[in-house]
Formats: structure tokens, sequence, C-alpha cells
């Protein structure tokens, strides 16, 4: 069974940093695209960004980009997101997906495997 496990959340003033991780209990989904989705209070869950599995295929919402990176490393098969110039209107739950499928992702639905979220509060 295919856990995730996100770390990294926590509360930030606006325009800091923070670096969430995903970690994967298995290594089957490596070859997988692999994404960060968040949900803010009384919001619906929505697409932040996704990853191919070489890293040259990367998609951000307009939302964050700019100030967010995706990365990962297959090695460790752990999933990253450096989150810069925070806003309050990032404050939400952020969670680590991976899709099952190959290609491209942008819904919910489409993802096969979910974290638990971890809590990203930013404070203006």
């Amino acid at each position: 069974q295919v856990q995730l496990v996100e770390s990294g959340g926590g509360l930030v003033q606006a325009g800091g940093s923070l670096r969430l991780s995903c970690a994967a209990s298995v290594r089957t989904f490596s070859n997988a695209f692999k994404g960060w989705f968040r949900q803010a209070p009384g919001k619906e869950r929505e697409f932040v960004a996704a990853i191919s599995r070489s890293g040259t295929m990367i998609y951000y919402s307009d939302s964050v980009k700019g100030r967010f990176t995706i990365t990962r490393d297959n090695a460790k098969n752990t999933l990253y997101l450096q989150m810069n110039s925070l806003k309050a209107e990032d404050t939400a739950v952020y969670y680590c997906a991976v899709k099952g499928t190959s290609g491209l992702g942008y819904g919910v639905g489409e993802y096969d495997y979910w974290g638990q979220g971890t809590q990203v509060t930013v404070s203006s």
C-alpha cells in the first residue's frame, strides 16, 4: 500500500518561505507525475503544481507561478515544494499526490494516492 507523508508546514509571516516535503513509502510510482494541491477553509481542493518523473515537465497554477518551485528526488522517493514570498491567501492544507496513470493531470480526481496533508498558515 502506498503511503505519502507530508512535512514542513507551519506558521510563517507574509513574505516568508517554507519548504514542504512528501515522502513515499514505495518506489513503484517513481515514474508517475506527482503533484501538490491545497485546500483552504470553505473552498475546494485546488491544483498547485505538478512534475514529471524526469523533472523536465513542470506546471504551476497561475496563483503560485514565480513564487513556488516543485522538485523531486527519485532516489529518495521524495517530492518537494519550495514556497517563497508567501501571502495570506496561500494559507491552506497542502497535499501531495501521485498520479497512477501516465500524463499530466490538473484535477483532484486524476490522482490516485494522497498524503494526509500539512497545514500552512501565513499571517499578514
